[in-house]
């Protein structure tokens, strides 16, 4: 598997790895604990694209720090800033100041996390295995989901939200210490058209968070309540969901990196559609709401390696990968609140979650058509063409 050669790479997928335990755990009840705490799911919504909107107005600030520092540095910095919502989480009641700072905080270390974090992956990462190298990262993401997020419903029910969301952060701030083995990335401080490269990019992630609003907060908020605002059988629907995508992101990266790019489309886009469907469908019957959950990887891992790999290569050959993933990260925090927001307003108004849910079939169709251009233009080269190249060049 030559795409286990990058060892800059593989530390970045270890590091990923070690992050997702809080990703899958704390941070996929962040949504539902705000419900838990007292607000109601149009304020909960509100807050969490407050959280976009805030991050959106700093974005600028990550080029300049990692101007001065490079792109590792930087992530290192976002690593353990996004550290500190957790123990802010836990102590929230409502809304009042906690929350505000909530906010606040969850927005500064979310902007430098992932501006860098895609950044630097694009930079560490080889067009010919993109596929594949985001494959891995997906699934190492899954296999720790399939503990993680039973552990924390667990910890929340048993000792509280304390002990739950401050072993997130100390997680989180654990998972930097793979960063230390890899390279640093300078960031140039002036670059010409560092961000007229990322129109296609920027409108990529602009209809991704629109889709995020639905897909993942809403349904987060529709499963819990689905399940009786059971913390313990919320975590353990998510762990079954882990179980059934930990492999698939990898095998079917491969196969976009084979040059099946325009097929992946199709498939991808339709499937994960589909899966849009199945969770309006269920949201309010638990058995199909923990179904609905449980095919959730699978159109996951079909639908991230086709965006992420077409994203992170047209990065790659941007003037600078951090401005490009700067405005794609700013596109998406306008996709996520205008979801958040619009999503807010429909629920307040009377209507049913599985509405909100529904407003993501308007994404995933902008996705199709763009992503389904990109590669038709840009089909790639087969693995083994790549690599007789590369030994007989």
């Amino acid at each position: 598997m030559a795409f286990f050669r990058n060892n800059a790479v593989n530390l970045f997928n270890f590091h990923y790895a070690i992050h997702s335990i809080a990703l899958s755990g704390g941070a996929a009840f962040f949504a539902v604990y705000l419900v838990k705490a007292g607000m109601s799911v149009p304020a909960a919504l509100v807050a969490i694209g407050l959280i976009q909107a805030t991050r959106f107005c700093i974005r600028p600030v990550v080029i300049g720090f990692a101007a001065r520092w490079g792109l590792r540095q930087t992530l290192v910095t976002g690593t353990l800033l996004s550290a500190l919502q957790y123990p802010l989480l836990a102590e929230v009641t409502g809304i009042g100041a906690v929350l505000y700072a909530l906010v606040v905080t969850s927005a500064i270390g979310d902007t430098f996390y992932w501006s860098s974090h895609h950044a630097y992956f694009a930079t560490l990462g080889d067009d010919q295995h993109r596929g594949s190298q985001v494959g891995v990262r997906m699934a190492a993401g899954t296999i720790v989901g399939i503990f993680s997020p039973f552990v924390t419903g667990w910890l929340l029910v048993t000792f509280g939200p304390r002990a739950a969301f401050d072993a997130s952060a100390v997680i989180v701030m654990i998972g930097a210490l793979p960063l230390l083995w890899t390279p640093n990335v300078s960031v140039e401080r002036h670059v010409a058209g560092g961000f007229r490269a990322a129109p296609q990019g920027t409108a990529l992630f602009v209809a991704d968070g629109w889709v995020a609003a639905g897909v993942e907060f809403v349904w987060q908020i529709a499963l819990f309540e689905s399940l009786g605002e059971n913390l313990l059988n919320y975590g353990g629907a998510l762990a079954i969901a882990a179980i059934v995508g930990s492999i698939s992101g990898m095998i079917l990266g491969r196969y976009i990196d084979a040059g099946h790019g325009v097929r992946m489309v199709w498939i991808a886009v339709g499937i994960f559609s589909a899966m849009i469907v199945l969770r309006a469908i269920a949201a309010g019957s638990p058995a199909l709401a923990v179904a609905a959950n449980a095919l959730s990887p699978l159109g996951a891992c079909l639908y991230v390696p086709v965006l992420m790999t077409s994203v992170y290569t047209q990065a790659k050959r941007s003037p600078c990968v951090l401005r490009f993933h700067v405005a794609t990260e700013g596109g998406w925090d306008i996709g996520n609140v205008a979801g958040c927001f619009t999503s807010a307003g429909l629920i307040a108004s009377g209507l049913p979650l599985q509405t909100a849910i529904l407003l993501s079939l308007i994404g995933t169709a902008v996705m199709f058509v763009m992503l389904h251009r990109y590669y038709t233009n840009n089909p790639g080269v087969p693995i083994e063409a790549m690599d007789d190249l590369v030994a007989h060049p």
